[in-house]
């Protein structure tokens, strides 16, 4: 009975929201020990076994590449994009079914986390060596955790406290003049009280300009980063809690030696971001037979950015606070609800809105081969009244080889134009928003994984489309008016179609190759007229290659992307181009030392900022990013591990 609400307790708190089954043990994720035998898998990457299409990545898989932070953990994955949002800043978004990470809600451990003025560098907040896994969703997901997700989520699985203790320490070094370190290490101070500390920091210098612009390829940066979490267990009582510390400083724009010639002084770019953020978790067994309990979850940020961008200052002072009440239990074998209420309070300063919902879900299971999740929810808004979010998840298992999936739902977001996009105020032209409405879109997906047995192995193959179509959306402008930006309600259509195929084979022992393919179809109305979304790839090829040799000491992987063309703005055109990363990692008892290299090719986009002798000009433009910003980068690191001090 106690191994069962240890696991019951387990499973309340970790992943709610994305599925936490998959479809082999997940020993990466949590060390099972069963009457002393320890399972594990080698996979890196796998399917969820849930209604929702999802993936996991594990950190074998992230440590296939520097991974310095969430932005750089997607290098290899084949759903995922990262592009720079801007050339002067290093500002990096998510794009998910081929439009923008906005639409991808960020999850802590299935809390909602980096709104408003945190999601321009939010990449660059999380340390890679501070997650244990990330889960990526597609689609609407559940309803539990708010109506935000529309293309998708994306929830981080932090080192856990009760662990096995351990130490560990990370230290890289590149070619671009950056250097980082981090540590972890957790201590059991009971058999029920546990705790883990993460430190980071970071120093970005230089002056590099690979271009010959006057501008600086990417910002100056330092960063310390300080987490400290707690887990207390008690019978059956469960407490999770934390606080994270965050201070940087990012400065960009003209190198001092490169003034501008009608001022005579350098367009400079200085951001200074303290963030402070704690949460809380706590869950409650009331029959373990029938699963129920209780969880009460909640976290809180300030967000505080100051600054300016040329002559443009920039003051945001941001508070987030988000607690959510969930019950849930089994009615009948392969029955189960779920029901529960949240509530989202953002301010911005001059923008402020509560949000208070409820939701119901009800889950059919018959034995993982048939699952249908149905759930619905309904919020209200101080700022935009009541709204219904429907959603569907459906899968099926017709045999041990095939499982096919389909999911229906509708997300709304809020935007705050100036938390979410001053980046934009790096741009010469004024940035200017007006009627701001709620984003409002239904999302519909179709997807089928496939593992076929061939040759003593196993051949995975997956192909997938969705389809979303917005009724209101905050649309980026830039063709209207040179003179300004525009972010201004959608008046017509928008939609996009994103199919995706892709296959995982183990060529001999050791050695996994991936080949992925995605079309990406993505229309607005812009100024009256149905056009290609600016700045998007029409398609992405990816190929990964990993080998590891018998005696588990030397591992090679590469990465080769292909990113089609698109349009730019008006009716200029970008050519499709390549990227190739590669990574050597040699293991050692208690320690491991990498070296490897990012953009092999050194293909760079070569007007990443236009008019950059007049930066103080309206023609001046460094938001007009579809490429790399720099070229080859080459890095080395040493990962150290101490079980049991």
């Amino acid at each position: 009975m106690t191994l069962r609400l240890n696991t019951l307790l387990y499973n309340i708190l970790a992943v709610t929201s994305l599925a936490a089954q998959t479809d082999t043990t997940d020993v990466a994720e949590k060390e099972a020990a069963l009457q002393g035998v320890t399972v594990t898998s080698r996979q890196s990457v796998r399917r969820v076994a849930g209604a929702v299409n999802g993936s996991l990545i594990t950190q074998q898989e992230l440590f296939r590449a520097a991974c310095c932070n969430l932005g750089e953990s997607f290098s290899t994955n084949p759903s995922v994009d990262v592009s720079y949002a801007d050339a002067a800043t290093g500002a990096k978004q998510i794009k998910l079914l081929g439009l923008s990470g906005t639409y991808v809600q960020l999850m802590g451990e299935t809390l909602p986390d980096f709104r408003g003025a945190a999601l321009p560098f939010a990449l660059d907040y999380v340390p890679g060596p501070w997650m244990k896994s990330i889960q990526v969703s597609k689609g609407t997901s559940t309803v539990k955790n708010g109506p935000e997700s529309i293309t998708g989520q994306i929830n981080i699985e932090y080192k856990k406290p009760d662990d096995a203790e351990q130490l560990n320490a990370n230290v890289y070094g590149d070619t671009k003049s950056r250097f980082e370190a981090n540590f972890d290490g957790n201590l059991h101070l009971s058999d029920r009280l546990s705790t883990v500390l993460l430190l980071h920091g970071e120093n970005d210098w230089g002056s590099h300009d690979d271009n010959g612009d006057g501008f600086m390829d990417k910002p100056n940066r330092r960063q310390v980063n300080v987490m400290n979490r707690w887990k207390l267990t008690t019978g059956r009582y469960l407490m999770h809690a934390g606080v994270q510390l965050l201070s940087e400083k990012r400065e960009g724009g003209q190198s001092a030696h490169h003034p501008s010639p009608d001022t005579h002084h350098p367009y400079a770019i200085s951001l200074t971001t303290n963030r402070y953020a704690a949460y809380m978790k706590h869950a409650f067994i009331f029959n373990p037979e029938k699963n129920s309990n209780l969880a009460l979850m909640a976290n809180a940020a300030i967000h505080r950015t100051e600054g300016h961008y040329g002559h443009k200052a920039l003051d945001i002072d941001q508070r987030n606070v988000y607690a959510q009440l969930m019950y849930e239990t089994d009615m009948a074998p392969h029955h189960s609800m779920s029901v529960g209420g949240n509530l989202q309070y953002d301010d911005a300063g001059s923008e402020r809105e509560t949000t208070a919902g409820a939701y119901i879900q009800y889950t059919y299971n018959l034995n993982e081969r048939v699952i249908a999740m149905a759930g619905v929810r309904a919020d209200h808004s101080t700022a935009f009244g009541w709204y219904v979010t429907p959603r569907l998840h459906l899968k099926w298992m017709p045999a041990d080889l095939l499982t096919l999936r389909a999911t229906a739902g509708r997300g709304f977001r809020t935007v705050h134009p100036l938390a979410e996009m001053h980046y934009l105020l790096a741009s010469g032209r004024t940035l200017v928003s007006s009627g701001m409405q709620q984003e409002a879109a239904w999302n519909f997906g179709l997807s089928g994984a496939l593992n076929i047995p061939l040759l003593g192995q196993t051949l995975r193959l997956n192909a997938e489309y969705y389809y979303t179509t917005f009724q209101h959306q905050a649309v980026v402008d830039y063709e209207s008016d040179p003179a300004t930006i525009r972010v201004s309600p959608l008046d017509g259509r928008s939609y996009s179609h994103t199919l995706q195929v892709d296959a995982s084979y183990p060529l001999f022992k050791g050695f996994t190759m991936t080949a992925a393919y995605r079309m990406n179809d993505v229309r607005q109305t812009i100024g009256g007229q149905l056009m290609e979304r600016p700045l998007t790839s029409k398609y992405k090829g990816l190929v990964t290659a990993s080998y590891k040799t018998p005696t588990e000491i030397w591992q090679f992987d590469a990465t080769l992307q292909l990113n089609g063309g698109g349009r730019v703005v008006g009716s200029e055109r970008f050519k499709a181009y390549e990227q190739l990363s590669a990574q050597i990692t040699r293991e050692f008892r208690y320690f491991s030392v990498y070296v490897g290299g990012e953009n092999l090719t050194n293909f760079r986009q070569s007007d990443p900022i236009r008019n950059a002798m007049t930066p103080f000009d309206q023609a001046f433009e460094s938001t007009l990013v579809w490429g790399p910003v720099h070229g080859r980068m080459l890095y080395a690191g040493l990962r150290l591990h101490l079980e049991k001090f």
